[in-house]
């Protein structure tokens, strides 16, 4: 997966917005579902990005994958840092990116959820 690919990815997705939102990491690329963030990378890099991970299972993602860190900034019970180094496939990467986003949108309220037609 390159930076473009993962972008349009994130992009698709309901409600989904861009941003460098952190003025003190100007190179760090935000996306948020309705205000929720869900992924980040470093736009000139992108030799990694962070994701939401549900909290009982994140260690057993740890071991599973050696490229699956602890994050550098967010909360390390509640994220991931995904190192890009081609040691996990595309499709699970984009699982990966699934989760973050599913999770975000279960931080939304029931009549935004609504509102986007994302309520499961």
């Amino acid at each position: 997966m390159n930076i473009e690919e993962y972008r349009d990815y994130c992009l698709k997705k309901r409600g989904v917005t861009e941003g460098i939102p952190f003025p003190n990491l100007p190179d760090t690329l935000v996306f948020k579902v309705v205000g929720k963030m869900f992924a980040a990378t470093n736009i000139n890099t992108f030799a990694s990005f962070s994701v939401r991970c549900d909290p009982e299972t994140v260690d057993a993602l740890r071991v599973r994958y050696a490229s699956v860190k602890e994050p550098s900034y967010f909360s390390k019970k509640h994220w991931s840092r995904v190192e890009i180094d081609g040691s996990i496939p595309d499709s699970t990467l984009r699982e990966f990116l699934d989760v973050s986003y599913n999770i975000a949108v279960t931080k939304l309220s029931k009549k935004l959820r609504r509102e986007l037609a994302i309520d499961q």
